[in-house]
């Protein structure tokens, strides 16, 4: 399967409702995610455990979607352009749109780090 492939099957996961088993099959257990305020986190439970409160902040979702993936499979990284439509808890409803650059290490990524409009 190609870095491609990978990335391809992570976002149908997550866009079908299957988040945290998308993290659980792709992410690496020493993986490093940073966030576009530059905040980074450590580790694949510290991580999962963002994720958690992430996907419990959130009330409703309407719906999702892929703009681009690309990847360069020497380099064994990806690119994902991606979007999510929720309500959150609080009543509020956003559009999320980001970019998420992905380094592998073979079927896991390793690091990743995305690219959005960060609030103030």
């Amino acid at each position: 399967m190609t870095y491609r492939e990978r990335a391809e099957d992570l976002y149908n996961m997550i866009n079908s409702g299957q988040l945290l088993d998308a993290f659980d099959k792709y992410y690496h257990n020493d993986c490093v995610m940073t966030e576009a305020t530059g905040d980074r986190r450590e580790g694949k439970d510290v991580n999962r455990q963002y994720e958690e409160k992430f996907l419990s902040s959130v009330k409703e979702f309407h719906g999702a979607g892929v703009g681009t993936i690309n990847s360069n499979e020497d380099a064994k990284t990806t690119s994902v352009e991606s979007w999510m439509d929720v309500t959150f808890q609080d009543g509020n409803r956003m559009k999320l749109e980001q970019v998420a650059v992905q380094k592998w290490d073979g079927d896991h990524i390793v690091d990743e780090r995305f690219y959005y409009n960060a609030p103030n």
